[in-house]
């Protein structure tokens, strides 16, 4: 799943940034309220976590012009702690408030708890043949057998599994997974795909992620 922070504070920003990756969600950040909306606008996100008090547009016009577009979730997390501010971020339509300073722990809760339940939200569990994936407990199996993933085999297959059926170009699969420009020179996705097939199909008769020469890789269920 794909954030995006609106965050000004340098170190906050990159905190964030660095412990929700880890925490195994691809990261966009936005350094100013201008930038946050322009990319909120424009991009693909689950989930956003928003600042109040920035310079040029703050965190309560940036949720009024995003709601008259987009009904991506909105966590605020801001100093501001007064009661009628909480109601405010509410009332404009935010998912859930946060005050600073936070435990990290909880504020991944909190995200986890929003996605869930949030009205465009994915299946926690997709089922692909007999791949199943559980996208909150983060868990794979095949056939009953579970498949150990590291963070980035996760995020490959997850990134694959979502968008069944269709072809991803290389450069998709590392925009969204390594949140990087795709080099011609680097094999690093097919490198992953590799590695990801060797767990996930190799032991198995039936092959669910194939190749589309020129074109990139799909995952599915294909009849022989």
């Amino acid at each position: 799943m794909k954030i995006l922070i609106v965050e000004d504070e340098p170190k906050a920003g990159d905190y964030l940034r660095k412990g929700l990756r880890e925490s195994g969600f691809v990261v966009d950040l936005a350094r100013n309220g201008t930038d946050g909306l322009a990319q909120a606008l424009e991009g693909d996100y689950s989930l956003i976590v928003l600042d109040v008090m920035m310079p040029g547009l703050d965190g309560w016009q940036v949720l009024q012009e995003l709601r008259r577009a987009k009904d991506t979730p909105v966590l605020f997390l801001t100093a501001r702690d007064d009661l009628p501010d909480r109601l405010k971020g509410l009332e404009l339509g935010a998912d859930d408030y946060m005050v600073k300073p936070f435990a990290f722990a909880e504020l991944v809760l909190r995200i986890r708890t929003i996605l869930r339940r949030g009205p465009s939200r994915e299946s926690e569990v997709i089922e692909i043949g007999d791949l199943v994936i559980d996208t909150v407990r983060r868990r794979v199996t095949r056939a009953g057998q579970k498949i150990d993933l590291t963070s980035k085999e996760f995020a490959l297959l997850h990134v694959l599994a979502r968008r069944r059926g269709e072809v991803l170009s290389r450069s998709l699969i590392a925009s969204t997974v390594w949140d990087m420009n795709f080099d011609s020179n680097t094999n690093v996705v097919d490198v992953s795909i590799r590695r990801l097939r060797a767990k996930v199909d190799d032991p198995f008769e039936q092959k669910l992620i194939h190749t589309r020469r020129g074109m990139g890789y799909v995952l599915d269920v294909e009849e022989k």
